[in-house]
């Protein structure tokens, strides 16, 4: 399985947010958020924390993709 951010990002568009905005407001790591930008695996913490920011469900940050559909 691999990890897509996709929902995250366009979430982030419709909430007139950027990225960095996130990463300040949920008190994210510059190291942090490049991960999610190349739709590498980051902790549950994280996923926790981009949550409670947003306000929103784990299915609306992240999404498993099985590698055969890539």
């Amino acid at each position: 399985m691999k990890v897509r951010y996709n929902n995250l990002f366009k979430l982030l568009i419709d909430k007139k947010m950027k990225k960095t905005d996130l990463a300040r407001e949920a008190g994210l790591t510059p190291a942090t958020l490049a991960r999610l930008s190349k739709d590498e695996i980051v902790s549950m913490e994280t996923i926790i924390k981009i949550c409670e920011c947003l306000n929103c469900r784990i299915e609306d940050v992240v999404e498993l993709i099985p590698i055969d559909d890539e």
